[in-house]
Parts: C-alpha cells; sequence; structure tokens
C-alpha cells in the first residue's frame, strides 16, 4: 500500500485515507472502532455480492425514474458489475460485528462503488463532486433498508449452498440404503433389543430426514426474500419517489434470479427479524438431525471388537497418539461439534433480534454473523460427512445377522399367535439359558418348526420381501 494519502471529509472532521484504496472516510472510522471477530467483510463474498446487487438494483430504478444523470448511472453500475464478479474483496475491510445497524457496511460499499466508477469516467478516488458515496450511490436508499436487504439475500446464497451439501448426503444415504437393502439387523429402542429391520431401512430413514429437512430450507429461504427496498429510514419512505420501490425490488429480482418480493408493509417489515429467527431455527433443526445420525453412527460402528461393530466407518487418520491402531470416528465427531455450534449461533440470533427496539433492530450485524458461521461450517462438515465417512461405510453383515438370531427381541413377532404373557416367559427363558427363542418354542410343543420358521420370516421380520441371502438362521 502506498504511502500516499488524500484527504477526505465527513460530520465529525478530515481524515487521511491511503490513496490507493477504494473506501473512504466512512469506512476507515469503521476499521478503528470494529475490531471484534477478526472477520472482515469480505470472509463471505456473497455479502458484498449482495450489497452490489442491491446498489445496482437501486440505481437502475433512480435512472429509470430521472434521478440521476445517465453517465453517472451508468458508471454505478459498472461499478457494481465489477464487484458482483468479485472484484475488489479486499476493500470490504469492516468487521462483521459492527455498531450502527449495518451503517458501516452500507458506507463501505457506497464509496467503493462511487470511486470505483469515478475511476470508470477517469476520475480520481476521492472526486466525490462528480460522483459521490451519498447523494449518488445511495440516492433513495438508507441502510435501514439496504443492508437488511443484502443480508437477506446473502442469506439465500448460503441456504442455496447448504441445500446442495445436503443434497449430496441424501444421495449418500439413498445409495447405502440400496446397497444394504438385504443386510438384516436389530432395531433398538432405549438402547435395548427392540424388532429386527435391515441396515437399508436404517439408511433410508437418514435419507429421508435429509429430504425433509431440504423442503424446510427452501420454505425459510422465501421468508428471506420479503423486500422493503424504498423504505428508507423507517418504512414510510421519507424522501423516496413513490415509484421506486417496485423498480427497485423488481429490478433486485432481476438480477439476483430470486423471486423477491415486495413487503406488504415496509414499516413492518423494517424492524421484524423474525424471519431470521425462523431460518435460524430451521438451521438448527437440521443440525441437531445431523448430530442425531452421526452419534448413531458412532455407536453402531464402536468396536472394532468389543462394540456393537455393526458397520466400518471409513479409517481417514491415526486415532491415538498412545494407542497404536486405534481410529476414531472422527467425521461424525466433527458434525457433532458444528451442530453445537449452530445451536448456540441460533440463542445468539434470538436474543439479538428480541432485543430490536421500536421501529428498527440495531443488532442485524451479530445476526448475519451467526447465521453466516453456521451456515459455512454446516455446509462444510456435511460434504466432509458424504465424501469422507457415509460413501465408504460397510456393513459386517455376519455379525448382524448373528446378532438378529440371537436376540430375545425376535420373540415381539410371536406375540399375536401366543399372547404378551407367553412370549415375556419365552424371553426370560431364552435370556437366562442361551437358547434361542425358536428352540424353545418348539422344544415345548408350543409351536412346530414350520409354524416358527413362518412367524420369524425374514420378510415378516421387517415388513419387505429380502432374497434368499438376508436370512438370519433365525429358523
Amino acid at each position: 500500500m502506498t504511502t500516499d494519502v488524500r484527504v477526505e471529509q465527513d460530520s465529525l472532521g478530515e481524515r487521511a485515507i491511503p490513496a490507493d484504496v477504494y473506501y473512504g472516510i466512512h469506512t476507515a472510522r469503521a476499521l478503528a472502532n470494529f475490531r471484534v471477530s477478526g472477520q472482515p467483510m469480505s470472509t463471505y463474498p456473497a455479502l458484498i455480492v449482495a450489497l452490489a446487487t442491491v446498489k445496482q438494483a437501486a440505481c437502475q430504478a433512480n435512472r429509470d425514474l430521472g434521478l440521476i444523470d445517465t453517465w453517472r448511472a451508468n458508471a454505478i453500475i459498472a461499478a457494481c458489475e465489477r464487484l458482483r464478479a468479485g472484484e475488489l474483496l479486499d476493500q470490504f475491510p469492516i468487521d462483521l460485528i459492527q455498531g450502527g445497524a449495518g451503517t458501516s457496511a452500507n458506507m463501505n460499499a457506497n464509496e467503493v462503488i462511487a470511486n470505483l466508477a469515478l475511476e470508470i469516467t477517469g476520475r480520481p478516488r476521492g472526486d466525490y463532486a462528480a460522483i459521490d458515496p451519498l447523494a449518488h450511490v445511495n440516492l433513495g436508499q438508507s441502510t435501514n433498508d439496504v443492508y437488511p436487504t443484502a443480508i437477506k439475500l446473502c442469506l439465500v446464497t448460503h441456504l442455496r449452498a447448504f441445500d446442495t451439501a445436503l443434497a449430496g448426503l441424501a444421495e449418500a444415504c439413498a445409495a447405502k440404503a440400496v446397497e444394504f437393502a438385504d443386510v438384516i439387523k436389530m432395531g433398538r429402542t432405549q438402547l435395548q433389543d427392540a424388532v429386527p429391520m435391515t441396515l437399508g431401512q436404517e439408511f433410508q430413514t437418514y435419507a429421508t430426514m435429509v429430504t425433509e429437512d431440504r423442503a424446510r430450507l427452501g420454505e425459510g429461504a422465501l421468508l428471506l426474500l420479503d423486500c422493503h427496498l424504498g423504505g428508507t429510514a423507517i418504512g414510510t419512505g421519507l424522501n423516496g419517489h413513490p415509484d421506486y420501490p417496485p423498480l427497485a425490488c423488481g429490478y433486485l429480482a432481476e438480477l439476483s434470479g430470486e423471486p423477491v418480493l415486495r413487503a406488504v408493509d415496509p414499516i413492518e417489515a423494517t424492524q421484524d427479524c423474525g424471519a431470521f429467527v425462523q431460518v435460524s431455527g430451521i438451521v438448527k433443526r437440521v443440525a441437531v438431525k445431523l448430530s442425531k445420525v452421526c452419534s448413531d453412527l458412532r455407536l453402531v460402528s464402536s468396536g472394532p471388537v468389543a462394540g456393537l461393530r455393526e458397520i466400518n466407518l471409513p479409517a481417514v487418520q491415526a486415532g491415538s497418539s498412545i494407542m497404536p491402531g486405534k481410529v476414531n470416528p472422527v467425521i461424525p465427531e466433527l458434525v457433532n461439534q458444528v451442530a453445537f455450534e449452530v445451536i448456540g449461533n441460533d440463542l445468539t440470533v434470538t436474543m439479538a433480534a428480541e432485543a430490536g427496539q421500536l421501529q428498527l433492530n440495531a443488532f442485524e450485524p451479530v445476526i448475519v454473523y451467526s447465521m453466516l458461521k453456521s451456515l459455512t461450517h454446516l455446509s462444510a462438515a456435511v460434504e466432509a460427512l458424504t465424501g469422507r465417512c457415509v460413501s465408504g461405510i460397510t456393513a459386517n453383515r455376519g455379525h448382524l445377522a448373528d446378532g438378529v438370531r440371537n436376540s430375545v427381541g425376535i420373540v415381539t413377532a410371536l406375540a399375536p399367535r401366543l399372547g404378551y404373557k407367553a412370549c415375556a416367559e419365552v424371553a426370560d427363558q431364552a435370556l437366562s439359558t442361551g437358547r434361542s427363542v425358536a428352540d424353545i418354542v418348539v422344544a415345548e410343543g408350543v409351536l412346530t418348526r414350520e409354524q416358527v420358521e413362518e412367524l420369524l420370516s425374514v420378510d415378516r421380520l421387517v415388513g419387505v420381501t429380502l432374497p434368499e441371502s438376508a436370512t438370519p438362521g433365525t429358523r
């Protein structure tokens, strides 16, 4: 960075700005004021793209209404296009956690766009008499309609990415459901033997859970596309053109490719953070369910000798510095920990949404900070779970079949014929003697061997027709 400077002025006075940066005095002050997370706005490029998209939509609306000169509009639009293409991310250095309800983020965008537009027209940075960050780039806008709109659009982008990650996981689980369709095992409730099922059914359940959550995320994304551009300070539209809101929202939908809709009540939309609470809650719900799945995977793969050892997770790294040969379920553990983080982030979102007063919520920066962390970390964790764990899971088929054959849980299948009390006595006898349920009822003349084989057939036990190879030897 050059030692040359330019001097800019605001209502607080003058400040020297490095001559080669595109941001200005408002950004410089925010850099000095907000040093908390260590994560600049540029950590999430989708946020910069969203801000530029909102600014471009606003400029195009102002151009159509004749509120800005064509040459200025063209330069601002060109600058926005370059930001949307990913340029100048390093010019957005302000910490994501900032006071002022996002004012610094909006000012940063205004300044970078103005100076880039000046450069495009052959003028020096800081020549705000020609293109001004506030008078021209921020025309007809307020932080209070720009920033919420931009962070919502950014979150939708990350929700789409998360959905893609979940789609991959659902596909991997569904593939395992097919692969393990003929692998019979004991289902469990309260960690005790229940009734038989197939390993394929277990993995299909996971696929169904993830697919269902994808639908909920899609519904949540629509809540974030309620747009109150044109509401300016508190939603009343003060200083705005009456035809600006529909034009700006229309352009935003066109530029973003998202089904943006005008808010029915801009005043309500300016102060209400309910959409963030709802979407954060959905993301938390997904995290909780994914964590449950990963706890299942850790449990049923426990061993490799002294645990349940029903399945084998891919070995991706050594598990101990003192125990040779030990391999840990590190990928499911990763997902568990990210889920814990997401749950905490959701609480932050809840408290920040509740803390807003009157016509504006000043705490949207920490809301978007928390939600972006949740979505990016969870997306990465899901991709790891899919590619480095689920896709490589194998089944211990013989061990699972032995578990069904030796379990007293299959006595439940005899209850309609023998009654609950008689089956309980058979179960107690099987546990105390180590004999199989089938052998006991045949030996005592309760049922014939053929009757037992029919009642304990694999197809009847798991509710689906399986190939002969799936028979666990219950006969």
